[in-house]
């Protein structure tokens, strides 16, 4: 399975594959049409205590990839997501920060490949 990173302000394309919202809120402007997604899934975003400690404040990007991995790590929410869509041949993140390399998917997306390279044999 292939992992993309797509913005939500960015139309929707066939080559997206399955499409996951993974932010906590809904981006502002967007509907749901536009959108196009096969899942909002929340439990994959930061929690909303450290979305707002980190305010994307890219001084605090460390501290919070950190923090958030330790979130990941701790929720199994990761697990239980690919799981679900570990047949797809192609699953893109959707999200909505401007500063694209201070956000939360860039953390997402590594773990999740790394749980698909340790776990992968094992069936996740």
């Amino acid at each position: 399975m292939e992992l993309l990173l797509k913005r939500a302000y960015l139309p929707a394309s066939p080559t997206d594959g399955y499409r996951v919202l993974v932010d906590r809120l809904w981006p502002r402007g967007l509907s749901k049409e536009e959108a196009r997604l096969d899942e909002w899934n929340k439990d994959l975003a930061p929690s909303s205590e450290l979305r707002r400690w980190f305010g994307h404040d890219p001084t605090r990007w460390a501290t919070f990839s950190e923090r958030y991995l330790t979130e990941l790590r701790a929720s199994g929410a990761c697990q239980t997501f690919l799981s679900k869509v570990m047949r797809e041949e192609r699953v893109t993140l959707i999200y909505a920060a401007r500063d694209e390399a201070h956000c939360h998917p860039l953390v997402l997306k590594a773990y999740l490949e790394e749980l698909m390279t340790h776990e992968g044999a094992r069936g996740v």
